[in-house]
């Protein structure tokens, strides 16, 4: 059977809200029902936020504890019962706790159960992140359906070596539930372009709004294409779904030829690995010596 133009397009909905501290089943409810929303518009991935079940800006682990869960878990259950009544797939970010660690995660939930998940590798000094532990998971590339779909949290997007190896693997998409406070404006104009430019990727970045302890979470959540063009932007500090349309054939398509045989890109083929060795070493700059 020929395939047509609309057998390698997909929908997907990054959902920016509001998220209540400690509150997990309204966190729950307002997730459900922002996927009714959202499956009802065709979307057949929405990513929610960083810590969209628990919340961010926990003071203490021993605060934080109570509040974490396993993966597959009791959200995970439930909310893959939500997607198989929809025929969806939905991201979503929440602690993870793991023995005696805690992780800041999101996973990958599909109407079979979680397809993937991610502990949060890259850690400021901000929120739940001061008593997390690194991420000890290689990155990688989960499928949401035809969707082939890399995970990383807020500030792994600061870091191009998370993009570049999911872009590696194959990835169509790369996702970044995040908690941007007040100084993350230039990631949310600058970097999300850039990091789907660089890697020939679609990237979506899903932020919060409102404010939790202090901290008035900026929004500005944002899709793109791969070209780095911005396909959905959101506002400030409003509850707004973003939606946009996949066209997997280009994230798939490496080799960019704008003027044939005079002007074409191929981001993958002209890399040169040899000369990168030096990002795997361990750096300590002069004035860290003292």
């Amino acid at each position: 059977m020929n395939e047509t133009p609309s057998d390698h397009l997909l929908k997907v909905a990054g959902v920016q809200m509001d998220i209540a501290l400690m509150d997990l089943e309204a966190n729950l409810a307002a997730m459900e029902a922002h996927m009714v929303e959202t499956a009802a518009e065709g979307a057949q991935l929405t990513v929610f936020p960083e810590c969209a079940l628990t919340g961010y800006c926990f003071d203490s682990l021993e605060e934080a504890l109570p509040y974490a869960e396993s993966i597959p878990g009791p959200s995970t259950d439930r909310l893959a019962k939500h997607c198989a009544k929809l025929g969806v797939f939905m991201i979503y970010g929440l602690l993870e706790q793991a023995g005696e660690d805690l992780f800041n995660a999101c996973v990958l939930v599909g109407p079979e159960g979680v397809i993937g998940s991610y502990r949060k590798i890259h850690l400021p000094f901000l929120g739940i992140d001061r008593f997390t532990t690194p991420g000890d998971r290689p990155f990688a590339t989960q499928s949401a359906g035809p969707l082939n779909v890399g995970m990383n949290i807020c500030y792994d997007g600061a870091f191009p070596e998370s993009s570049r190896i999911m872009a590696l693997q194959g990835a169509d998409l790369i996702v970044l539930p995040t908690n941007w406070p007040p100084g993350s404006e230039s990631t949310a104009d600058y970097v999300i372009n850039a990091r789907a430019m660089e890697n020939a990727v679609y990237y979506m970045a899903v932020n919060r709004v409102g404010t939790e302890r202090g901290f008035s979470f900026i929004g500005h959540s944002k899709i793109c294409d791969t070209n780095g063009h911005t396909l959905a932007h959101a506002a400030h500090t409003d509850l707004e779904i973003l939606y946009a349309e996949l066209d997997l054939q280009r994230s798939r398509t490496k080799h960019l030829v704008r003027v044939p045989e005079k002007h074409e890109i191929n981001r993958f083929a002209d890399r040169q690995p040899h000369w990168y060795a030096a990002l795997s070493e361990p750096v300590q700059l002069d004035h860290q010596k003292e």
